[in-house]
């Protein structure tokens, strides 16, 4: 398996996390002749021209002679463009790994669609990215089948920390569930917790933008403690709760409403419809 520099890449959508990860590529030294795009849509075909890629509109031409194929396509049409694939692999004496980005597509769907006339199948990792990885601060959490071998996920596990600060090898394929319900949607959870208390500080008469301002560095700042402290999470809580002060006034408001549940519930809804959908994408 030649290494990540000397792969020959394609991805299978032009999309924002294919453009994220594209970029994170570049920024590594990754050669742009390498990398090859498939993209039906002339706008998103032509973003990825001005990055110095290859282009084009056929998903044969993007992976049928690739090393890494990242399936970076609407789950609706996952299986047809996996099949497409398939028939052009049929004289390749190797397959290539196959990295799917395509949410809630199993890799028992996937080995199927991928499946050559002679029985064999690419090498699958499954990947939940989350919208973090725009900006360069993503976390994934990633699956592999059987098959893929120590070489290949490291291979795998390079490419995704382009744009990820955390790259989580989970191991079953239901905890990318889970990851779903945590960092997938995350980013949501989180902005809407800075909608409401940028909300709460404006209808007490702060300034919006202030209060954009401060909310925006607070969760920065606390993230970075977060991320560089050898503290846990609820150690740093406490370190911030003095005894009848004004943190420990808002938190008990939050124990006070059920906080805890809500979180709890919030995650797990994530988490079943996650699984509800990739029940669904698999047989489409």
């Amino acid at each position: 398996m030649p290494s990540l520099q000397d792969s020959k890449l394609a991805f299978l959508g032009g999309g924002n996390m294919a453009s994220a990860i594209i970029g994170g590529l570049l920024n590594q030294g990754i050669n742009k002749q390498n990398i090859t795009v498939s993209e039906p849509w002339e706008v998103n075909r032509n973003k990825m021209a001005e990055l110095g890629v290859n282009t084009t509109t056929s998903n044969v031409t993007a992976g049928g002679q690739a090393d890494l194929i990242i399936l970076a396509v609407k789950p609706q049409v996952a299986k047809t463009v996996c099949q497409e694939l398939s028939e052009a692999w049929a004289t390749r004496s190797s397959l290539p790994v196959v990295v799917s980005i395509a949410a809630g597509i199993t890799l028992e769907s996937m080995q199927q669609w991928v499946r050559t006339a002679d029985g064999r199948s690419a090498h699958l990792v499954r990947v939940m990215p989350n919208t973090p990885a725009l900006v360069g601060e993503g976390a994934s959490g990633l699956f592999a089948s059987q098959d893929v071998t120590a070489e290949e996920k490291e291979l795998v596990g390079s490419l995704l920390q382009s744009v990820s600060k955390a790259t989580e090898w989970v191991d079953k394929e239901e905890l990318l569930d889970v990851v779903t319900g945590l960092s997938g949607s995350g980013p949501a959870y989180f902005f809407a917790m800075v909608e409401h208390l940028v909300a709460s500080a404006t209808a007490l008469g702060l300034p919006a933008e202030q209060a954009t301002r401060l909310a925006t560095q607070t969760c920065l700042g606390a993230g970075r403690m977060m991320k560089d402290s050898p503290d846990t999470p609820t150690q740093l809580r406490k370190n911030v709760t003095s005894p009848n002060g004004t943190t420990h006034a808002a938190l008990e408001t939050f124990k006070e409403l059920n906080f805890e549940e809500i979180v709890d519930k919030a995650v797990k809804a994530a988490t079943s419809r996650a699984a509800e959908l990739g029940n669904t994408l698999g047989k489409a």
